[in-house]
């Protein structure tokens, strides 16, 4: 099937995070296809439902929505199914389910997952101190972190620890250099779940060719794109983490979120470990 583009129209009454993460899911599974995609978040009023049709009409495609108003959700179904426009509430049927097991209907409140509760400032904390603790800042105090990310430059190591902030998980990430010597505090650490990022040389010489395009001339450094300097960073790597017993995550083919699922694992079955450490002492 020959490369072809579609409009994707996301409608939601809140941040739009949920239909992002739904419709680009989907679309990723039709790679003939490429996705233009038009996010309309906080659609609170008839207005703004309006302007939104006036849109979708102008670049019809498929229509994906999250409204909690009733009516407004029927406004868009009636204007959708007379431009013959493909339109779908993403979240009726888990609503369904909810309800057929918990015997009563959702409360109807807008953006409710997004309340200023507990979890929220967690995660505000959290990623305050993921970025007070990037590439190897602040090592005084990365015993207050929940997890720990070592790894040679473009491991992905900063991308990997905001997503877990995002998660609530206060992350701190060390860059491992051969030439100049760890944290000493790393090494006395008990709570932190410490975990090192490795690649394939290939694949970190491809990312630092890329990088290293967008910098002057005299800043590309021979031995950052040396792939035999890259294969000794990797072993060395690999040495400290088998003389301290570090647990390693091999990222060459995975994406940010993988490897973020991966360690957000692999952090709690250390902190099962350690509870139940502090169980057997008892």
């Amino acid at each position: 099937m020959r490369d072809q583009f579609f409009h994707l129209h996301m409608i939601s009454d809140a941040t739009g995070d949920t239909l992002r993460a739904v419709g680009r899911a989907a679309s990723a599974q039709y790679s003939h296809a490429r996705v233009v995609e038009h996010i309309h978040s906080m659609v609170r009023n008839d207005q703004q439902l309006s302007d939104i049709l006036e849109k979708i009409e102008l670049e019809p495609g498929i229509v994906l929505y999250t409204l909690v108003n009733s009516d407004h959700a029927q406004k868009l179904e009636t204007a959708c199914q007379q431009l013959h426009i493909p339109v779908y509430n993403v979240l009726s049927p888990i609503f369904d389910l909810f309800q057929s097991y918990l015997g009563s209907s959702q409360t109807g409140q807008i953006g409710a997952q997004h309340s200023l509760d507990a979890s929220y400032f967690q995660r505000i904390e959290a990623m305050n101190f993921t970025m007070l603790h990037d590439d190897g800042l602040s090592p005084h105090s990365i015993g207050e972190a929940d997890v720990v990310i070592l790894g040679i430059s473009r491991t992905s190591k900063t991308p990997t620890s905001v997503y877990l902030a995002q998660r609530g998980l206060r992350v701190a990430n060390i860059p491992i250099v051969p030439d100049i010597a760890l944290p000493k505090a790393l090494f006395a650490l008990k709570k932190p779940f410490i975990i090192c990022l490795i690649a394939s040389s290939r694949h970190i010489l491809q990312i630092r060719h890329h990088r290293i395009l967008g910098l002057p001339a005299n800043s590309q450094e021979s031995d950052y794109l040396n792939r035999s300097v890259i294969n000794e960073e990797i072993a060395y790597t690999r040495r400290i983490c088998q003389r301290n017993q570090w647990p390693i995550l091999d990222v060459t083919r995975k994406s940010i979120e993988e490897t973020s699922a991966e360690i957000l694992k692999s952090y709690q079955q250390h902190c099962r470990y350690l509870a139940e450490m502090v169980q057997n002492r008892r």
